[in-house]
């Protein structure tokens, strides 16, 4: 089971870090990604990280801005959000996959989403 929290209203240059809570199960040699879908549009790909040998991936519209992390010893999975943009505005979930992998299609497990608004 995942649960996303973190989000709020920032604006614009302002920074955010967004929480995934992984219980349940240990998802152990899973992958836990971020996904971000805005109203209207497709589910995005943000980032990604391998909670066994912590290799990532991003999406280019957040290279540089946004980092990931895992914290094994406590479950959780972290988006750090820098230098925000409006065009970041979108609900943000994340989700577990066997690989680390920006399809969306390889996702299984899912949490629900958290609200991130940035004003201009």
């Amino acid at each position: 089971q995942l649960q996303a929290f973190g989000g709020g209203l920032v604006q614009a240059g302002g920074s955010l870090r967004l929480s995934c809570a992984v219980s349940g199960r240990t998802f152990r040699g899973y992958a836990v990604a971020w996904f971000r879908q805005a109203p209207g549009m497709e589910r995005d790909f943000v980032a990604a990280i391998n909670r066994n040998n912590a290799g990532y991936i991003y999406a280019d519209s957040v290279k540089g801005r946004f980092t990931i992390s895992s914290d094994n010893a406590r479950n959780a999975v972290y988006l750090q959000m820098n230098s925000l943009r409006p065009e970041d505005t979108a609900v943000y979930y994340c989700a577990a996959s066997r690989r680390l992998t920006q399809a969306v299609d390889s996702y299984n497990y899912w949490g629900q989403g958290t609200l991130v608004t940035v004003s201009s």
